[in-house]
C-alpha cells in the first residue's frame, strides 16, 4: 500500500469542538443511572469516564463492569482506580442479567478491571457472568472485553467454554508506545492472546481496539493493523485518547474526524471485516452495530 500523506493541520494540539459532548436529558439516562446503582453494579462507562455514556444510557445500554472498580495494573490512559481488590462478588454474575434483562439488552458487553490477584484472574467470574446472561436470554449477543490473564491458557479457555459471541481484548496503542502506556502489558502479549482465542474457539469473533493521539506514527498505526489481522482479529475499533486527570498520559495531538474516517477505511481494505473509526468512538460504542451471527468471519 503506498504510502498516506495527511495534512498536518487536522493534529491539533488543543481539544477542538468536536470532542464536545451534550449533557444528559433523556428521562432514560437517568433512569438507566438509577438502575445501575440499584443493583449495586459498575459499569465502564462511568469508572472509565467514558465520554459516550449519555448517548449509550439514553439509548438504555452499558457496558458492565465485573469483578469490582479496583484494578491491580496502573495503565497510564485508564481512569479506573488502582488499589487493592475487594473479594469478588458471587451475586453479581445475577445482578447484571437482572438489569441486562431490564434494559433489553439486545448485545450485552462485559468486562473487567485486571485481577492480577486472582489465580484465574477472574476468568471463572467472566464464565458465571455469561452463563447467567444465557440463562435469562439465550438469544442475547454476549461480548467480552478481556485483560490479558498474563496469558494463562486455562483462564482463556475457561471464559472460551462459556461461549461469547464476541472476544475483545484491546491492543490499546502501537508496539513501540506499550511499555509507556501499558507499563504491565505486553503488545506481543496481547496478540498471542487473540490469536489463541480464535484457534481455541474457532467460531469466534475477535476484535480488538486502538487509542489515537499518543505520539503514534502513521506507518505504526497502520502496523498495528496489519499486526491484528495477521493474529486473526476481524473487528477493530479506533478512537481518540483524552486524558482522564493531570495524573494521566498527556494528549500529543488530536485527530480529525476525517482522518478518523481514513483509517477506516484502510482498514476494512486491509480485510477487517467491521471497524468502527472516529474520535469519540470507544471498545463497546454501539457494540450492537456488529452482528457476529450475521458477518462471516474473516477468511471464511
Amino acid at each position: 500500500m503506498p504510502p498516506i500523506k495527511i495534512d498536518p493541520a487536522l493534529h491539533q494540539a488543543r481539544k477542538p469542538e468536536w470532542l464536545k459532548v451534550r449533557l444528559p436529558s433523556n428521562p432514560v439516562f437517568f433512569s438507566t443511572k438509577a438502575l445501575i446503582s440499584d443493583l449495586k453494579l459498575h459499569t465502564v462507562c462511568e469508572s472509565a469516564q467514558c465520554p459516550n455514556r449519555w448517548e449509550c444510557w439514553s439509548l438504555g445500554t452499558a457496558t458492565f463492569m465485573i469483578a469490582g472498580d479496583r484494578c491491580t495494573r496502573a495503565c497510564g490512559f485508564c481512569a479506573v482506580a488502582t488499589a487493592k481488590p475487594f473479594p469478588l462478588d458471587p451475586d453479581e454474575p445475577e445482578r447484571v442479567a437482572e438489569a441486562a434483562m431490564r434494559m433489553k439488552v439486545r448485545h450485552a458487553v462485559i468486562t473487567a478491571v485486571a485481577r492480577d490477584d486472582l489465580p484465574d484472574g477472574g476468568a471463572e467470574h467472566f464464565a458465571q457472568t455469561i452463563e447467567a446472561l444465557r440463562r435469562r436470554k439465550p438469544d442475547m449477543v454476549i461480548e467480552v472485553l478481556v485483560p490479558d490473564f498474563n496469558g494463562k491458557e486455562a483462564a482463556l479457555r475457561t471464559v472460551l467454554d462459556a461461549a461469547p459471541h464476541v472476544f475483545n481484548h484491546n491492543i490499546e496503542t502501537v508496539e513501540r508506545l506499550t511499555p509507556l502506556v501499558r507499563s504491565r502489558a505486553k503488545y506481543r502479549l496481547s496478540l498471542d492472546v487473540l490469536r489463541r482465542a480464535g484457534v481455541m474457539a474457532p467460531g469466534i469473533t475477535t476484535k480488538s481496539g486502538l487509542m489515537l493521539g499518543l505520539g503514534e506514527k502513521e506507518n505504526e498505526i497502520f502496523q498495528a493493523m496489519d499486526d491484528l489481522r495477521e493474529h486473526g482479529v476481524g473487528v477493530l475499533t479506533i478512537g481518540q485518547y483524552l486524558r482522564p486527570s493531570p495524573k494521566h498520559l498527556p494528549v500529543v495531538e488530536y485527530i480529525a474526524p476525517e482522518v478518523f474516517d481514513l483509517y477506516g477505511e484502510i482498514a476494512r481494505k486491509k480485510g477487517f471485516v467491521h471497524v468502527s473509526s472516529g474520535p469519540l468512538v470507544r471498545s463497546s460504542y454501539h457494540a450492537g452495530d456488529f452482528d457476529p451471527l450475521k458477518l462471516k468471519k474473516p477468511g471464511a
